[in-house]
């Protein structure tokens, strides 16, 4: 029986093995893709911030010293402060008007909400240097805003907002609001459906109100969609790079400068490329921490047995 049962189940961990390959293979392409224009492109960047390099001549080997600039230079350090206040801009408010925008499309389903999703989803279509070269005209002296302002007997308000170094970066902020709030709202909307309908027929048999049943339903089982929402609007908002560049080029001075564009411009327009690269290694690491972070907040509780 002995016999028999192993010439049983060998058939069965063969095909397991022969089923691993095959998955192997249709993995190793998108997987060869993948370590040769992202993961080894990564390690010649940390290689790369070891060094003091022009990207001409030979480069000198300089340690750790680029990152103790990173971390000691106020340009540097303002930079990434910058794209920390950018992360309420791209994520914290996105996410909230995501939510809010969801709560109103999914409880009052009506004629022409279809409309309406396109509008909000219509930014993530559009390409982001379109995006900053029309916000940069709405922010003009002469642009809509100023002009609406001066309309409704604000005109006191008016000023050259990306210009000004108090609302600049506030300016910016809201353009990634924008753009973001409607990727959100859509990400949500699709969860929404995904809720069991019984569920929101038990809240209110329980008498909870539309608030009450957004919290105590809704928002519990979108837990997976806000994860996904809060990490790729975090990481625009650390690696953006497009809105900043087409829109104040990281002025007035440095209020609006962030990471990315200090690296495009160390690396080539200052020929600092070893600097360059610390900074994007410095980002690269700081991009992941957040993920991980939220990633771990996302997961759902265990319960012991």
């Amino acid at each position: 029986m002995s016999r028999g049962g192993r010439t049983a189940r060998r058939p069965s961990g063969v095909r397991r093995v022969r089923g691993r390959r095959r998955g192997w293979l249709f993995v190793l392409p998108a997987l060869a893709v993948y370590l040769t224009f992202a993961v080894l492109p990564a390690l010649h960047t940390a290689y790369l911030s070891l060094f003091e390099w022009d990207g001409v001549t030979l480069g000198r080997w300089a340690g750790l010293d680029n990152y103790r600039r990173v971390a000691t230079d106020p340009a540097l350090r303002g930079s990434v402060v910058n794209a920390l206040v950018l992360v309420v801009f791209f994520s914290f408010l996105p996410v909230v008007a995501g939510l809010v925008t969801t709560a109103l499309l999914a409880r009052h389903r009506r004629r022409g909400m279809a409309v309406w999703r396109l509008l909000f989803m219509l930014p993530q279509v559009v390409p982001l240097v379109a995006v900053g070269v029309t916000w940069r005209w709405l922010y003009g002296d002469d642009g809509l805003i100023n002009e609406t302002l001066g309309g409704i007997g604000l005109g006191g308000w008016a000023r050259a907002w990306l210009g000004d170094f108090d609302w600049a970066l506030v300016a910016v902020g809201l353009v990634g609001t924008w753009v973001l709030s409607g990727l959100c709202m859509m990400l949500f909307l699709s969860g929404v459906h995904k809720v069991d309908p019984q569920l929101y027929e038990a809240a209110r048999l329980d008498g909870a109100g539309p608030v009450r049943e957004f919290v105590s339903v809704t928002l519990p089982q979108l837990r997976g969609e806000l994860a996904v929402a809060l990490t790729v609007t975090t990481v625009a908002a650390l690696a953006g790079f497009d809105i900043v560049y087409v829109t104040t080029g990281g002025g007035p001075g440095e209020e609006t400068a962030v990471p990315g564009l200090l690296v495009y411009r160390l690396a080539f327009s200052d020929g600092k490329v070893g600097l360059a690269s610390a900074l994007g290694v410095v980002l690269s690491v700081l991009i992941l921490a957040v993920v991980y972070v939220i990633n771990r907040l996302a997961r759902p509780e265990r319960t012991e047995a």
